[in-house]
């Protein structure tokens, strides 16, 4: 096999809150794939457009399409420095590794937190994310 497998560097996603109330979240998110980041208002915002992400990377491919080579995605000039965004609420750093049952499989790394945790499903992702955000928040008003 030449080279080394493609799409390792599109499956890293990190996810930068601005703000968190209540179990309301909005923030923007960053992959190598796109030039910018992109923001949301709300957690279902943020699943469509990953998932319109996902679908047009074609990586992970959906559980319930026809497998294929297909093309790999069109590359970056210059991919954005991952590392170098933060969010005023939370970061996370999301790698999706399978599309399977309608839902996204993979790990969510929380940054401040510096804690890694596997999630078999959009529900479980959600949930991971928002006990470090109320854990954050918590501890600002107390």
């Amino acid at each position: 096999m030449q080279g080394r497998v493609y799409g390792n560097e599109y499956s890293a996603t990190v996810v930068c809150i601005d703000a968190y109330h209540r179990g309301e979240l909005s923030g923007r998110f960053y992959n190598p794939y796109l030039p910018q980041g992109m923001e949301f208002a709300s957690l279902l915002e943020f699943f469509r457009k990953v998932e319109e992400l996902l679908d047009q990377m074609n990586f992970p491919q959906s559980f319930t399409v026809t497998r294929s080579f297909g093309r790999p995605p069109p590359r970056v000039e210059k991919p954005p420095n991952l590392e170098a965004r933060e969010g005023r609420r939370g970061t996370f750093l999301l790698r999706i590794l399978f599309r399977q049952n309608a839902s996204w499989q993979g790990s969510v790394t929380w940054l401040e937190g510096g804690r890694e945790e596997s999630f078999r499903s959009v529900l479980e992702l959600s949930l991971l994310m928002d006990s470090a955000l109320r854990d954050r928040e918590e501890e600002a008003e107390g």
